[in-house]
């Protein structure tokens, strides 16, 4: 390959570039739109040179002239849309750098603020490149959908696996953004009627070395080499043949046609660490410009608290501004809607690599009048010391509520399978608080109930079909001799471990299932759901399937009848839950008010400290509603192994004056379905069921959560 002589450009005078803002933007003064500003933060380096290849051209070399507290800076005027670039640095930092490099013999260093990553096959490696991108594009009006947080579900999505194996969407645009945006997925979540999808990552990422050999790859995604490149293999084939461009307009379409149908788009988002790993790993970017700036050091080594090899800084202020520049970036060129923080306890860390609540970044982000207006979801844990952090983020965030997940995971499944073996169960204690938004979680925080994303799966461990199938996890498959992956799952297989026909067993399995989803969705607080959970997806019991992009993580959209009744009855408990919440004032249940829940046991008489600490209580009712709302609504749980005849409320004080004198009428229970007139399942119950009074008694099976309105007599 011929080399490229390094250009030597200067001007006598004040600099005519400018270090901000970094990246490659539009140079000022009407150059033309061929003409650029380049910025790089690179403090330790004497020189720093742009190698850049505009469409169809050579590559050219520049060294840039301009230094500014430790960013160089320059004008290009050759460098239109489309160019591909990175930079060079010396071997050493303050020795100069040679009379000329050669771009394709080595991999430049890619912008730690480019729009697109480039893949470029060089014998058998393979070269990254940045590109530089227009924004253009045609929103056609469409808005945002701005879901209240009281309304909001969430919907944890892979982009690539959620349409693999959908047979209405055409092959070609199958786990693409594209696929994503296909009218068929469209109707899934519109009649499901979830409002925000939480997709993991799609920011650019690297499989890691140690897939190089296997048929294994890094499909969650969680390695990021660009913060603010979308992932090409993403897109549909047509589009990445088509370039760059082509890629970018097809996930913002995707975006556009979610809105279109009032669905939020939220990402997951990996600022803790990158996919340059740890010591020893390749430097792609960050760890050749600043590495000392960009990663956590200790004593000569990196800090790992996130158990990937390296953990970004967020004691040092370019690193808080990498973050809440990306963070602007999608929401003002992309429209996204929010952010889910990957371990955003790393992000919280100060220079002394302590946890933070008032951590500049987690404060910055909450005020900014870009991203206050979306929603800010912290995974409140990483693997350093003290990172545990559930209920301690601040104000404008929401934290995933583990407490939740392990809580109801106990009360469903570890508890049950006790009882059934006549072994001592817990009591219900932690569900009351599970139930009303672990309001003493949060509010030490400042903050209220909708502060909880309730989940009871996520992406990483079991399914919600696989809880309630499998005893121990089943990772085989991962190449790790089954070491890798949870051992603590609370999870119950009912009697046999995996697949089986025994119909009372898949009975069973499927009502607690349908337990589960009723205590995720019928909670105060934010509920999430991972996708496939709402058809009893299962994943062969393997709870860390991070590494199989195949058939084990795609969704299969051949329903069988189990797999219809928990879609069915999904679809139902977010009706219920939507209604409800339409008969109560806007601001419950934020407010907070302690006579919007009440609670009782199955006599029907108020809970006592001691009744809530006694594990033989196994029922529990729990009233909700605002006094000035429309309507209440009344939950009764049986967490136990009989069936039992539990009266409704009405003693004298023990029942709110706004529900006094009025009946419950059933609208769902997950005992089993009845079958619609369209000869579906279905668990709508008509408004021709009898109400019973306050007071009156009703049979609630084992296993089994009844769902009442409370109404006037």
């Amino acid at each position: 390959m011929p080399v490229t002589v390094v250009q030597e450009v200067g001007s006598l005078g004040a600099a005519v570039s400018r270090s901000f803002p970094l990246g490659v933007s539009a140079a000022a003064g009407g150059r033309g739109p061929a003409a650029a500003n380049v910025a790089v933060y690179a403090p330790a380096w004497r020189d720093v040179v742009l190698c850049y290849q505009p469409p169809g051209g050579s590559w050219r070399a520049l060294r840039l002239p301009d230094v500014t507290d430790g960013i160089h800076h320059g004008l290009v005027d050759d460098m239109p849309v489309g160019t591909r670039y990175g930079f060079r640095v010396g071997l050493q930092p303050q020795t100069p750098l040679p009379a000329s490099v050669d771009p394709e013999a080595e991999q430049l260093l890619l912008d730690p603020y480019g729009r697109y990553i480039d893949e470029s096959k060089v014998g058998a490696s393979t070269r990254f490149s940045s590109v530089r991108m227009a924004a253009e594009f045609d929103w056609g009006g469409v808005e945002r959908p701005h879901v209240p947080w009281r309304n909001t579900v969430f919907y944890e999505a892979h982009v690539r696996g959620q349409t693999m194996l959908h047979p209405d969407i055409p092959e070609g645009i199958r786990g693409t953004y594209a696929g994503m945006a296909h009218p068929a997925m469209i109707a899934h979540l519109t009649e499901l009627g979830v409002t925000s999808v939480e997709l993991l990552p799609i920011h650019f990422h690297l499989d890691e070395a140690h897939f190089d050999d296997t048929k294994l790859s890094n499909y969650w995604g969680y390695n990021p080499l660009g913060f603010f490149a979308p992932h090409g293999g993403y897109a549909s084939a047509a589009a990445q043949a088509a370039g760059p461009q082509a890629v970018q307009d097809e996930l913002k379409g995707m975006i556009k046609l979610l809105h279109q149908a009032g669905i939020e788009v939220v990402l997951d988002v990996v600022f803790n660490h990158t996919a340059e790993g740890g010591a020893g790993g390749p430097a792609l970017s960050w760890r050749g410009l600043a590495d000392e700036q960009y990663y956590r050091h200790a004593d000569g080594h990196y800090v790992d608290t996130t158990g990937c090899g390296n953990s970004l800084n967020f004691g040092n202020p370019r690193v808080i501004q990498l973050a809440l520049d990306s963070l602007r970036y999608w929401v003002e060129e992309f429209h996204v809607d929010g952010f889910r923080f990957d371990l955003a306890v790393t992000l919280s860390r100060n220079a002394a690599n302590e946890f933070r609540p008032q951590h500049p970044f987690l404060i910055a982000a909450a005020a900014d009048p870009v991203l206050s207006g979306t929603k800010l979801v912290a995974e409140p844990w990483d693997v350093g010391f003290g990172g545990w952090q559930t209920g301690r983020f601040p104000v404008g965030w929401a934290d995933w509520n583990d407490s939740f997940r392990d809580t109801v995971r106990r009360i469903w499944l570890s508890d049950r399978a006790a009882l059934t073996a006549g072994t001592p169960a817990g009591s219900l204690a932690g569900l009351g608080d599970a139930l009303g938004g672990s309001a003493n979680l949060f509010a030490a925080s400042g903050r209220g109930r909708l502060a909880s994303v309730n989940l009871v799966t996520t992406h990483d461990g079991f399914t919600l079909a696989d809880l309630t199938a499998f005893n121990e996890k089943h990772n085989e498959d991962n190449g790790e001799g089954n070491r890798d992956g949870s051992d603590n799952n609370r999870s119950w297989n009912h009697g046999v471990e995996g697949i089986t026909n025994d119909p009372g067993v898949l009975a069973a399995r499927a009502r607690t299932g349908r337990n589960l989803m009723a205590t995720l969705l019928l909670s105060i607080g934010v509920p999430l759901i991972t996708a496939g959970d709402e058809f009893e997806r299962s994943q062969g019991g393997n709870n860390n399937a991070y590494c199989q992009d195949n058939e084990i993580t795609w969704l299969d959209w051949s329903l069988d009848a189990s797999a219809q009744e928990m879609l069915a009855a999904t679809k139902r408990l977010i009706h219920l839950r939507r209604d409800f919440l339409a008969d109560q004032p806007s601001s419950y249940p934020a407010r907070g008010e302690e006579n919007d829940l009440h609670w009782y046991g199955a006599d029907g008489r108020p809970m006592t400290p001691g009744r809530w600490n006694d594990p033989a209580e196994r029922v529990l009712g729990m009233l909700i509603g605002a006094d000035d709302g429309l309507a209440a609504g009344f939950i009764l749980l049986n967490t136990g192994v009989r069936d039992v005849v539990a009266t409704l409320p009405a003693a004298a004080g023990a029942i709110p004056v706004g529900a006094a004198g009025r009946c419950f009428r059933l609208r769902m229970t997950t005992a089993a379905p009845s079958t619609g007139d369209d000869g579906r399942p279905t668990f709508a119950l008509p408004d021709t069921v009898e109400p019973v009074p306050a007071g009156g008694t009703v049979l609630v099976e084992a296993n089994t959560v009844q769902i009442f309105r409370v109404e006037s007599a």
